[in-house]
């Protein structure tokens, strides 16, 4: 636009050049003042964008004002209807950021869960066929809780705990509380009252698959009782984890495995299931699947070696060897 009205302005003066010299004055004062004109347009608009950044600033700062009250008002509402800890920021809600553990016992294991342990206020699940060293290890998580002054209980409902195997192991008796329940619901409902006391550490539950419901023992051998298991466990597993997580304990489960004849393996092997249903895995923040690969033999006795576990709250999946 300065190099046209420049142009314009050097033919104005050729054209005029032949006229008078008043005639000429007056057309360049008429260049001048349109020059001015569009100076001072381009001033008011530069103003305008400026003046509508301002206003626009100035209404976002004014939502994100709003916003906060009203956020306020939902936190205050919340607080006042539900309780104080009911609702928090993440900073206030997790001060440290490593997740309390209890050690297992064998520094193997503890490195190929990825967080030094088994960690509190979580499900822990460990699984595998017979004869592999479930119970035991379970044994060895409490032995190492005590040495830290802690209280355990285990809930034996296949009712086969060797107390000679736990002394041996290093669990102290006059720490570890010992229940025999009669049923399911019996079972889960110790473990309930145990976790909502606060004061145990780890709660060992012996085993899922000896989780008999009531309704089973009252029948008669042979009845059909399609699912009552996985439903009495879906149940347990949604009060409970609630309680896990005020209470910091661990809670244990030792489970079985069984062959699924309708899916098969790579190598044309019935798949291993679970008992219980699918709750358990859901919330599991550990699954160790405990496999007996040889034996060791010292000295007359033979130890299990082989442990494979997945940690969900580490994302990490191992598999390490370790004689126990």
């Amino acid at each position: 636009m300065p190099r046209v009205l420049r142009r314009g302005q050097a033919l104005l003066r050729r054209l005029l050049s032949a006229r008078s010299p008043s005639s000429a004055s007056s057309a360049l004062e008429c260049c001048n003042q349109n020059v001015s004109y569009t100076v001072q347009l381009r001033s008011l608009s530069a103003e305008g964008r400026e003046q509508s950044k301002a206003e626009e600033h100035d209404y976002g700062d004014k939502n994100i004002k709003q916003n906060d009250f009203a956020l306020q008002q939902a936190l205050d509402q919340i607080t006042s209807a539900f309780g104080e800890d009911s609702i928090m920021w993440l900073n206030h809600a997790y001060g440290r950021k490593e997740v309390p553990v209890i050690s297992t016992g064998s520094f193997a294991l503890d490195t190929a869960l990825g967080i030094g342990g088994l960690p509190k206020g979580r499900v822990v699940e460990i699984y595998g066929p017979e004869a592999s060293g479930k119970t035991t290890l379970a044994l060895h998580v409490i032995a190492e809780a005590q040495k830290s002054g802690g209280n355990c209980a285990f809930i034996d409902a296949e009712h086969a705990l060797d107390p000679a195997l736990a002394e041996s192991i290093g669990v102290k008796a006059e720490h570890m509380l010992l229940s025999q329940p009669d049923c399911g619901e019996q079972a889960l409902g110790l473990a309930d009252i145990l976790i909502r006391s606060g004061s145990i550490d780890v709660v060992v539950v012996d085993s899922v698959a000896a989780l008999v419901p009531k309704t089973e023992l009252d029948g008669e051998m042979g009845d059909a009782h399609v699912a009552l298991q996985a439903r009495l466990m879906s149940q347990a597993l949604r009060k409970l984890s609630h309680s896990l997580s005020r209470s910091r304990t661990i809670l244990l489960f030792i489970n079985q495995v069984r062959s699924k004849l309708s899916t098969f393996s790579g190598f044309g092997v019935p798949a291993e299931v679970t008992c219980g249903g699918n709750a358990l895995k859901f919330y599991a923040s550990v699954r160790m699947n405990i496999k007996r690969i040889g034996l060791i033999k010292k000295f007359e006795e033979s130890h299990v070696t082989g442990y494979w576990c997945a940690n969900s709250s580490q994302d990490c999946e191992e598999q390490t060897c370790s004689s126990i």
